[in-house]
């Protein structure tokens, strides 16, 4: 049995967007598999869908950090137990596009490794990235157990629950192959200008399309970068506004720009 978790808290995402990962799943996995999703509010999920109550971090929140570190939950002792997982689970963050036949990432590499994107943004640095990760459930408390031991301490220094969990692994941790997890913004979406005129790509060999730090594919689908633009914006009148709409970070608004993106509409649906 192949065995995918996933988490939801908060507003941001509603059901659908684990509804809809179930559908890419079904899709894109051959043989049977199972769906846990962690989450504060399990109503409107389909029910294939197995829900638990998504535990509370175990300590304060640190100050002025930007990491997800709820996500740290994962790494608990009582974590197989509660979900009747064992052995290695697949992690796919909600915003995620699945987009190719995943079943190699149930079997990369070791059980036991822990196995996760690159951290695209910083090559140059061996840095996961927790869109797409792979872990043994239960073998690395000591992830948690640390961290709610001096949470402040832990992201002065790490900045990012996946900078922790990089740093946390015994033996380091592994990546997938370069070409199955992509990033929308870096390997997809053309330069500046250029996305002005061109829709983004779907890369050759990619198998799951991950959108950390947005845009939201809801929101690519439409044509804008986030709910405050308007969808299918004209390029020149969002150009015209980095200049006459008070815009206050000029250079980010005319980056952030993005046509409707037909690969998306095939694959993003339930």
């Amino acid at each position: 049995m192949k065995q995918v978790i996933c988490v939801k808290w908060g507003t941001a995402y509603g059901p659908e967007y684990v509804n809809r990962l179930y559908g890419m799943l079904r899709r894109h996995v051959t043989g049977e598999f199972r769906l846990v999703c962690l989450t504060d509010n399990a109503e409107g999920l389909r029910p294939e869908v197995d829900a638990y109550p998504l535990e509370e971090l175990g300590c304060e929140w640190p100050k002025k950090s930007l990491g997800k570190w709820r996500k740290l939950v994962m790494w608990s002792a009582d974590l197989g137990p509660k979900t009747g997982l064992s052995g290695p689970v697949l992690f796919i963050d909600l915003d995620s596009v699945i987009v190719d036949n995943i079943d190699g990432y149930f079997t990369h590499g070791h059980p036991d490794d822990v196995v996760l994107a690159r951290n695209w943004a910083k090559p140059m640095q061996r840095l996961g990235q927790t869109s797409v990760f792979r872990f043994p459930v239960g073998k690395y408390p000591h992830i948690i157990e640390k961290f709610r031991a001096d949470p402040q301490a832990v992201a002065d220094k790490h900045g990012f629950e996946q900078h922790w969990v990089t740093a946390s692994v015994p033996g380091g941790i592994k990546f997938w192959p370069h070409l199955w997890t992509r990033h929308f913004r870096l390997h997809c979406l053309p330069a500046f200008p250029l996305r002005y005129f061109k829709p983004a790509k779907l890369p050759a060999g990619a198998r799951i399309v991950t959108f950390p730090g947005g845009p939201n594919p809801a929101d690519v689908m439409l044509g804008r970068w986030n709910t405050q633009d308007p969808p299918h914006e004209k390029p020149w009148d969002h150009f015209r506004a980095a200049f006459t709409g008070g815009v206050k970070h000029r250079w980010r608004h005319l980056r952030s720009y993005v046509l409707p993106t037909p690969w998306l509409t095939q694959h993003w649906v339930e």
